[in-house]
């Protein structure tokens, strides 16, 4: 399994197994994270893995969830700095399932005071990880995400590839499953849009679920071998929509 089939197959796992993961494996997901894509390269980021296999490092909080390990991400704080973190955790998580492990995101959770900043870097999320004790996987067909008719606006008929490209994208997770993103397709090109009126000001996760949706779109682009640009056009950036805040675009370039 590579990390695009693992996008067609991922769900958020809730419930572990207190066994160790060995130390190679530990180091290949902090070797991953090293030479993942960024969707901003210029911000600053950092891991650190909690071993909680005694039951005594777990964080706390209303959606807590008890786990042998825990992923904690930091960056510095720039603008889109949790749509950049957002990118890297999901491709962390679909590469922890390419390895047998399940994860789930932590959004709501109260981590240990040594634990949230790591110099001038602040804490941002945590996942749990693990082997899982029930059911790894899940069918495509079997997540509750809205169709492609119905996230997608066609101007103009999709070229080829662009229908991959928005497949992947409709699966992106998000905070409580919201889906708050919508497309709006012409030809080659995506544009992806938030259903939030101000995007300017977001609510703490709405970056973060996008974040995930573009490493979606990034693993695609490298699976299927397309040439594809995630950029902000002013053109549109400069319009106003009633009940939608323009976010970027997937510019893909064709042969």
């Amino acid at each position: 399994m590579n990390l695009y089939e693992a996008i067609f197959l991922r769900k958020s796992n809730r419930d572990f197994l207190m066994d160790e993961v060995e130390s190679e494996t530990l180091a290949e997901i902090g070797a991953f994270f090293e030479e993942a894509p960024k969707l901003f390269p210029g911000i600053k980021t950092e891991i650190g893995i909690t071993d909680n296999t005694d039951g005594r490092h777990a964080p706390k909080g209303l959606f807590g969830v008890k786990a042998p390990y825990y992923l904690t991400m930091y960056s510095e704080k720039k603008d889109r700095f949790m749509m950049n973190a957002g990118c890297i955790c999901e491709q962390i998580s679909l590469f922890m399932l390419t390895l047998g492990l399940g994860s789930c995101f932590l959004g709501s959770v109260r981590y240990r005071k040594d634990a949230r900043r790591r110099g001038d870097m602040e804490f941002v999320i945590v996942m749990a990880f693990g082997k899982a004790a029930g059911r790894l996987t899940r069918r495509a067909a079997e997540a509750k995400r809205l169709s492609v008719q119905e996230l997608c606006s066609v101007r103009e008929e999709p070229r080829r590839w662009t229908s991959d490209i928005l497949e992947v994208a409709r699966l992106a997770p998000s905070a409580f499953n919201a889906q708050p993103w919508r497309f709006v397709v012409t030809g080659s090109r995506i544009h992806f849009f938030s259903k939030k009126k101000d995007f300017a000001h977001p609510g703490k996760w709405d970056e973060f679920n996008f974040g995930c949706l573009f490493a979606h779109v990034l693993i695609a682009a490298d699976e299927l071998w397309l040439d594809v640009d995630l950029i902000r056009l002013e053109n549109i950036s400069q319009k106003s929509f009633k009940m939608s805040q323009y976010v970027l675009s997937a510019i893909i370039k064709m042969e």
